[in-house]
């Protein structure tokens, strides 16, 4: 598997100040976890945003703070409200050699012909799976197939996951990740008639016609 590294450095700006990073394109974090204290740390956020579209928050990465390289998994991404820029992370340190619990994400590929034939709208109940492996195991996300949802009957559950070697699922096999739903029916709506056999809707114009 090909490393991934990302370069960091360490941070001395704390609180309020570390705006003055982020709006200079810098993102503070920090590193923790395996029991050694918690560095802060500042990086790039077009290197961190690179490197989290490649690896997903279930993937190790090789952390190099100043010249210090640690193996670490993305915890946790704090993203402004108004913007979306990412503006604050959390790495938390991994034993290759410790199984460790992580949540990887779900992908839905393929067509459902409950969806391509029939009309329905594709929903997707769960998008990630809580997990136990080593960190060399992990990978970015698993996929299930949407083929098997071919009427609104049908179902995705966790157990139609193809999960790799070495992964143990820890989430209920038996929950659900994706149903179809069937497409809304727009009825026409019922114009009763009158005696003289002209609608309701044409008599309430006449009258109208003659108030006015």
């Amino acid at each position: 598997m090909e490393t991934i590294t990302l370069s960091a450095n360490i941070r001395e700006q704390m609180g309020r100040k570390t705006d003055a990073l982020r709006s200079e394109g810098v993102i503070p974090a920090v590193v923790y976890g395996l029991d050694v204290e918690p560095k802060n740390i500042q990086l790039a956020r077009n290197a961190f945003d690179r490197v989290l579209k490649t690896a997903g928050e279930s993937t190790v990465i090789e952390l190099d703070v100043d010249g210090n390289k640690e193996n670490v998994l993305i915890q946790d991404v704090q993203r402004d409200a108004l913007t979306e820029f990412t503006k604050h992370v959390d790495f938390r340190r991994v034993d290759m050699n410790t199984k460790v619990d992580a949540s990887i994400s779900i992908s839905v590929i393929g067509d459902a012909p409950a969806v391509t034939v029939h009309g329905g709208t594709l929903m997707q109940t769960i998008d990630e799976i809580d997990v136990r492996a080593l960190p060399s195991d992990l990978v970015k996300e698993v996929e299930v197939d949407a083929a098997g949802l071919a009427t609104f009957d049908d179902s995705l559950h966790v157990s139609d996951i193809q999960i790799p070697n070495g992964i143990e699922v820890l989430t209920d096999m038996d929950q659900v990740i994706a149903t179809v739903a069937a497409p809304r029916v727009n009825e026409e709506p019922v114009v009763a008639e009158s005696e003289e056999g002209e609608t309701t809707e044409e008599n309430e114009e006449e009258e109208e016609e003659t108030k006015e």
